[in-house]
């Protein structure tokens, strides 16, 4: 009995623990400050801080389509869709599925990415899937919940809403692209390693590589940069991983830089990669950026995008969204660019 107790109030601890640690948002254009990222409280939201430039009102997303939902292992799986105007019935069209982070709507990550307008322009599909709120309630994907077999139903309910999204839009099976913020980042993780074939490219933006966490304690010490990753399990023959792309801010306060570094390098030692000569890239007055290249025999692994001065945001998104720095370089034009260059290579 008294064991049950203490576990009890471990429990609880741990969660208010882990509610504290995961309290954080970006002020754009300002140093990264702690807010409620985990909370069931709304988050605050960003403000430009310039002598010229105001709070810009939020945004309405634009979608071809309502939101729909399809059922899946873990229940049903909401989502928004985006397609571009003038697309004909009989064209099948590239697919990127966002996966958004804690305390985010599809709606929310839908105006802070920007997304759709680029899509709108290079002519892409866009699939927002949209966390039950009765499976965490504060949005979060589980994607650390994989002793209990949570994290992978969850995945598995995602893939299982892509497939059925592609049956009722004309999209190419065989170019369908993931990324995520935060906990969407590392699901999206999650769900590229147990179904490698079926994505071509994946962007974590801010999150954690799989197999570093199997539990909430064990997502506290991944998220601080404490853990350390088991290798992939080998594929079948004649299988890669999707080529990957790792954005990650150097000031980040709630998921450890370290972390962008991990997830580049559990890919490329995968796939038998090694980096190259990193390069610097900076556009215009945005927080400069370092890119490493990782190769085997040529073939582009995993490139990681180090930020500096990016906290916990989405790189260039919009000024009027919680997690969204608009200082940092374009990260959705970058998502896109990557994704579109795997997509053009033979399958």
């Amino acid at each position: 009995m008294a064991r049950s107790i203490r576990s009890t109030i471990f429990s609880r601890s741990l969660q208010r623990t882990f509610k504290a640690l995961t309290r954080s948002a970006v002020r754009a254009g300002t140093k990264a400050v702690k807010q409620a990222l985990v909370t069931g409280k709304p988050a605050a939201r960003q403000r430009v801080t310039s002598k010229t430039t105001a709070v810009r009102p939020k945004a309405k997303v634009t979608t071809n389509l309502p939101s729909g939902s399809t059922a899946g292992y873990a229940g049903a799986q909401r989502y928004r869709l985006f397609v571009p105007a003038g697309a004909r019935k009989t064209e099948r069209l590239p697919m990127l599925v966002m996966l958004h982070g804690c305390s985010q709507s599809s709606e929310a990550f839908a105006i802070s990415t920007r997304m759709n307008q680029i899509a709108a322009k290079e002519g892409f599909a866009v699939l927002y899937p949209e966390q039950n709120q009765l499976a965490n309630l504060q949005g979060c994907w589980n994607w650390h919940q994989t002793r209990s077999g949570k994290a992978q139903t969850e995945a598995d309910t995602i893939l299982a809403t892509v497939l059925q999204v592609c049956q009722r839009v004309s999209v190419d099976p065989t170019r369908i692209a993931l990324a995520g913020l935060s906990a969407g980042a590392s699901m999206a993780a999650l769900l590229a390693i147990r179904h490698p074939a079926r994505f071509r490219a994946i962007a974590m933006h801010s999150g954690i590589a799989p197999g570093m966490a199997h539990s909430l304690a064990d997502a506290l010490k991944a998220m601080r940069g404490h853990s350390v990753a088991a290798p992939l399990s080998a594929l079948t023959e004649g299988t890669h991983l999707p080529a990957l792309l790792v954005i990650q801010g150097s000031a980040d306060p709630l998921v450890a830089p370290a972390n962008g570094l991990a997830v580049a390098q559990l890919w490329a030692a995968r796939e038998g990669a090694n980096p190259v000569r990193p390069r610097s890239v900076q556009r215009g007055a945005r927080h400069p950026s370092t890119l490493t290249d990782y190769k085997a025999k040529g073939r582009l692994v995993s490139t990681l995008c180090t930020i500096q001065g990016l906290g916990h945001a989405w790189s260039g998104g919009a000024a009027s969204q919680a997690y969204s720095d608009p200082k940092g370089p374009d990260a959705s034009r970058m998502v896109w660019a990557f994704a579109a260059k795997q997509f053009a290579k033979p399958v």
